[in-house]
């Protein structure tokens, strides 16, 4: 096992009526705020009037940039370190989810250069040494923006969609209160769920020796997605439910289940190049891949591993054939993404053809290979997406 450093250094707020703090919390970094978000459901839910309240009551002056779009694009970013530039802000308030969160972090850092902020995902890689205080208020429990240094940009005009870490980008405080998750859609409950699934999946499918300890956390957080993600469908504003897959989804991806483990992401890196070019949920592209991606993987030298998988999380026959439990865990987790959530299962059904297969497959892998639970090529990606075209 691999040593580590573990610090996330996030206040949060978590649960109904802590929006109460956000003044004080927000004021502690300067009295001009950028407050970003999405295309209205803040206004719709009243959680825009709140937040406003708030920040009056604090003094705050504020400035405001609307109309950030799932999958974020680069323009958005550009627009908002502009703003942050001419109206001297001191803080970046994101009140959304995993979009507007991603694009206020890398507005927040291109604020604090002169170069295009495009040139911390492309070739470039500028640096990200500084960046403005961002707090967050959540509203959809997916990405885990909300408790760690990530996030992820899409560039139309390049068909690029790429990722980047950066300390300087961790939100100093963040909100989380899950009645703010009541209006959330049946339909993107269950792509939040897929998304939380897969970023538990790329750390949890790993053959290094590890923390069991980790393993049963990872374990644990699965079981509480499956169990409560159904609720939430059928039952928009019930309290628990919400605030299980909220609290799931910041721990799913907040560094703590690594543990110091290496291993780099799959599925991901995969599906970012489909949503590039057809602009697709990100969960439900990671529904698709997921599942095909873990047959794809499987083998004698992996089994054992979809093995307590199956076992543990969906509670299949440990006294079957170890291929027979893998590939069960594998039939159960697709039952849950396509028939339980009701997700499409295929690219066909959401109009994704094999046109772009060779040009997606080479820039996810670089044009060499993609590290991972197993390493793959190009061909080997091209063969996944092939998969999932039926």
């Amino acid at each position: 096992m691999n040593s580590f450093i573990y610090d996330i250094p996030v206040r949060v707020y978590f649960g109904e009526g802590q929006i109460k703090h956000l003044g004080e919390e927000v004021s502690q970094y300067g009295r001009r705020v950028l407050l970003t978000y999405g295309g209205g459901s803040i206004k719709r839910i009243g959680l825009y009037d709140t937040v406003m309240e708030e920040l009056q009551k604090a003094g705050m002056e504020v400035y405001e940039l609307a109309d950030i779009a799932p999958n974020p694009r680069i323009d958005s970013v550009r627009k908002g370190a502009q703003m942050c530039k001419e109206h001297h802000i001191d803080v970046l308030l994101a009140v959304g989810g995993g979009s507007t969160l991603d694009a206020t972090k890398f507005m927040a850092a291109g604020a604090c250069v002169d170069h295009d902020p495009w040139d911390f995902l492309n070739e470039k890689w500028a640096p990200i040494v500084k960046a403005l205080p961002i707090v967050t208020v959540l509203t959809l429990s997916a990405t885990g923006s909300e408790m760690d240094c990530g996030g992820v940009i899409s560039n139309p005009e390049t068909q690029d969609k790429i990722g980047r870490l950066a300390p300087p980008m961790l939100p100093k405080a963040s909100f989380l209160d899950p009645t703010y998750t009541y209006s959330v859609s049946r339909y993107q409950t269950a792509c939040g769920a897929a998304d939380m699934i897969s970023h538990i999946l790329e750390v949890y499918f790993n053959m290094e020796q590890d923390l069991y300890m980790l393993d049963c956390f990872m374990e644990g957080m699965l079981k509480t997605i499956i169990k409560y993600t159904p609720i939430a469908m059928a039952e928009p504003d019930n309290y628990e439910a919400r605030a299980n897959l909220m609290w799931t989804s910041s721990w799913a991806i907040n560094g703590f289940v690594n543990g110091g483990k290496q291993q780099a992401w799959s599925c991901h890196p995969i599906e970012h190049e489909i949503s590039a070019i057809y602009d697709i949920t990100h969960g439900l592209g990671l529904a698709i891949i997921t599942p095909r991606w873990m047959e794809y993987c499987l083998d004698e030298s992996t089994v054992s591993k979809y093995v307590q998988f199956a076992v543990n999380v969906f509670g299949v026959d440990a006294t079957l054939p170890p291929m027979e439990i893998a590939r069960e865990g594998i039939r159960h987790l697709s039952e849950f993404l396509f028939k339980t959530l009701g997700l499409q299962s295929t690219f066909q059904e959401v109009n994704i053809g094999r046109e772009h297969f060779s040009t997606m497959a080479r820039k996810a892998c670089g044009g060499n290979i993609l590290p991972g639970f197993k390493h793959l090529n190009q061909q080997d990606i091209e063969k996944i997406f092939e998969m999932c075209l039926n």
